[in-house]
């Protein structure tokens, strides 16, 4: 290695002055931030610290700077790139609620022109804002002292109580420090906001955040119960003469087993509505029809409501073919859809043969029962005469499909877990979920029957059953495979029917509910807190708080909201309902800002259903991909079938879907020679026409925009940028992540888009 050198300054050389010694650097171009000193000889180290030479480190700024530089044009060509896709997006799309069927049609209109309205509203006040904050126009407070004494008495002593919460750099200034016709028009912006706008978004903040601070209680007593449930083991039990009954095999039972028979084997009617929905009908008559109950003791009723000539075929091919095989299964289709299901339920029920039944179960056209559902929930109705319904709880086969399908899974697993179970255990009462459930027909008959004044006949029945003085009991064990919804519309559609109809149902039960015989305090549960603070209170103070409040305090600093309310008491009760689903934790903070985002949908649908407004009433069928059960979650429902002592005669079904075909024939080995001949011919058919799949380019499907919510989008990020003039950090990144979680779902970029 070649000795160091020693650099000695050029002056030297020609002139024959002092020799300067610098200290030798070596800037390595690899990481522009590191420095290697060279020791030259006869310098001791303080020499060398004192003496470095001034020119190399501003090459090693040089370099920092160009690779900040470099780093802010990598994120100013992601931002252009991101912009460009939305851009190109938006030209593509079209707007969902202009669709036949949407829910904002109609009337619903006025909450997007009121959201317009405010978007514009609030960029004028962004701009007249920036411009007062350029200029300087923030009045401080801290004035001298000799300035104050000047102030009128009346000014000091008689403040307003909303002026007392003005922040400490804000002051309302006199009327020769005002300069200019623009700065006019602030100052008299500030006094009619101070004097007007403040005060009424304070009382509407308080008044949102007792009912926000309510429905949290409400939460933690009902998470307390289930606590409370889970130490004590406290569920439902079957008779001891039911369970060893349910030991016996249906098909094994001897003729002289007939008092045996009749005593838990009732007759049973299965109901099965379904509506167009070709991609599940198979798969769930399927599951129903090897339910283990005998044959001449259970009728399936295929109630078909289908417009589409094709699918009314495929059904009725299905139903033919298993009941060739011997179960005592029949195909009815209605030629006007009236009622939509419960008009459906309610023709199936005036069948003359219906008054043989005791009992009727319910499974929609994506529900997969188990083999043993009847053997788990009928007994139950075994010496407990005043027993109307036994619940089923949902689980779902396509939870990890992707982030819609998460989110859904976190609420439902809520909804089953705590609220269903704590009502069902300590009330016996619960919003009867319209499917996976069992319902005494006497209860029926003594409630009204279907009716088809809502969209929400399940709640309406049940809330009448409950009037007259029937009970439920929820089965949080007993589980049925069933499909959420993976597109953002098919949800927000399912959303809307679920959030209008109790508000339908809340009007015209309201006086029965007054009329009833029941205890004064289940009427109060009923009005209180099924319907008032769960149905209404919740989609009012989400959206009102969070989507409209939280936004104008940035442009009205004067009425600012708590960083408890928006942060801390949020998460407690995000944690609160993902606890039912351990699994979810990673997807807190997104549950937290996909809920905030529905209640726009929510909160119209709540309106549209208090006050009776066109898309209220309308039923659109929730749109099912056609999932069947993964491999996983039908070993592990074998598993817990084995626990319960499940007969060995019983099958767990599969469905015949692309994805379930090889697990299928894994447990039918007569079966793979046919699956391979399948996939070959498929693989052929694929490998002779490529060039026609290049030639033929079909136009591709408009994508979905959804504008309420990219309208909230926009207010959200200029609120967000208002509050950086105020340097409110907590609400920036807040209102900034919220923003953007409006502006993915108006776009339409959650969840599978279904054409």
């Amino acid at each position: 290695m070649a000795p160091p050198r020693t650099y000695v300054s050029s002056e030297s050389s020609w002139w024959g002055g002092k020799e300067e010694h610098g200290t030798p650097v070596v800037v390595k171009m690899d990481n522009p931030y590191s420095l290697v000193e060279i020791d030259g000889p006869g310098m001791d180290s303080a020499e060398k610290a004192r003496r470095k030479n001034a020119k190399q480190f501003k090459w090693v700024l040089l370099l920092r700077a160009h690779r900040a530089v470099g780093c802010v044009a990598w994120i100013a060509r992601g931002f252009w790139a991101l912009m460009g896709a939305v851009n190109r997006r938006v030209r593509r799309s079209r707007d969902a609620d202009a669709e036949p069927g949407a829910e904002a049609s109609g009337r619903g209109r006025h909450m997007l022109r009121f959201l317009r309205a405010f978007l514009l509203l609030s960029l004028a006040m962004l701009a007249f804002e920036t411009v007062a904050y350029l200029k300087g126009w923030h009045f401080p407070r801290n004035l001298p002292e000799e300035y104050l004494r000047q102030l009128p008495e009346h000014v000091l002593l008689n403040l307003p109580e909303h002026l007392r919460h003005l922040p400490e750099n804000l002051r309302m200034p006199e009327k020769k420090e005002i300069q200019g016709l623009l700065h006019g028009a602030y100052v008299a912006w500030l006094d009619f906001r101070i004097d007007y706008i403040a005060w009424a978004i304070q009382k509407l903040s308080g008044f949102c955040i007792v009912l926000f601070m309510v429905q949290s209680v409400d939460r933690i007593v009902m998470c307390l119960g289930c606590f409370w449930i889970k130490i004590r083991g406290l569920k439902p039990r079957l008779p001891a003469a039911s369970t060893k009954a349910l030991s016996k095999n249906a098909d094994d039972l001897e003729d002289g087993d007939a008092d045996d028979l009749d005593a838990y084997y009732p007759m049973v009617l299965v109901q099965m509505p379904m509506c167009n929905e070709k991609e599940v009908y198979e798969t769930s008559i399927s599951h129903v029809c090897q339910i283990d109950w005998p044959r001449d003791r259970m009728l399936i009723q295929v109630l078909d409501d289908s417009d589409d000539v094709t699918c009314q075929m495929l059904i009725k091919a299905e139903v033919t073919k298993w009941s060739q095989k011997g179960v005592n299964i029949i195909y009815r289709h209605r030629l006007s859809r009236t009622g939509y299901k419960a008009g459906n339920l309610k023709s199936a029920m005036a069948c003359e043969y219906v008054k043989d039944y005791e009992f009727v179960a319910l499974f929609d056209a994506d529900f997969q029962p188990n083999p043993d559902f009847l053997k788990l929930t009928v007994p139950h109705f075994k010496g407990n005469p005043e027993l109307a319904l036994v619940q089923a709880r949902w689980i779902f086969v396509n939870k990890d499909e992707n982030l819609l399908t998460r989110l859904q899974n976190i609420n439902l697993c809520f909804h089953f877990e705590v609220e269903q179970q704590v009502n069902g255990v300590y009330l016996n009462f619960f919003g009867f979920n319209g499917t996976a459930g069992v319902w005494r027909i006497e209860a029926l008959e003594d409630s009204g029957g279907w009716m088809d004044r809502t969209t929400v006949e399940d709640m309406d029945i049940a809330v009448r059953a409950h009037l007259q003085g029937w009970k439920f009991i929820y089965l949080n064990d007993v589980k049925v495979l069933c499909e959420l919804p993976e597109s953002y519309t098919a949800y927000r559609k399912q959303q809307h029917r679920w959030h209008s109809g109790p508000m339908q149902l809340f009007r015209v039960c309201l006086p029965a509910i007054f009329k009833s015989k029941i205890p004064f305090w289940k009427k109060a549960n009923l009005v209180m807190l099924f319907f008032l603070l769960r149905k209404m209170i919740l989609p009012f103070y989400s959206f009102t708080l969070f989507c409209v409040i939280l936004p104008l305090t940035m442009f009205v600093p004067e009425a600012q909201l708590p960083v408890w309310v928006i942060c801390y008491v949020p998460m407690i009760m995000s944690v609160l309902n993902i606890l039912p689903a351990p699994k979810s934790v990673p997807f807190i903070i997104p549950y937290l800002l996909f809920e905030n985002t529905m209640s726009v949908t929510k909160f119209n649908a709540m309106v549209s259903g208090l006050f009776q407004m066109g898309s209220s009433y309308e039923w659109v069928v929730t749109k099912k991909a056609g999932r069947t059960s993964s491999e996983s979650d039908m070993f592990a429902l074998a598993e817990e079938a084995d626990t319960l002592a499940r007969p060995t005669g019983a099958k767990l079904v599969r469905g015949v879907s692309e994805g379930g075909l090889e697990a299928w024939a894994k447990m039918h080995e007569h079966d793979k020679k046919d699956l391979q001949l399948q996939q070959a011919d498929a693989q052929e058919e694929e490998a002779k026409s490529p060039a026609v799949k290049k030639n033929s380019k079909q136009p591709k499907a408009p994508n979905r925009i959804f504008k309420k919510e990219l309208a909230l989008a926009s207010l959200l990020l200029i609120a967000a940028t208002r509050s950086l003039l105020s340097a409110q950090g907590l609400h920036f990144y807040f209102l900034l992540f919220q923003g953007v979680t409006f502006l993915a779902v108006g776009l339409d970029l959650i969840g599978e888009q279904v054409s």
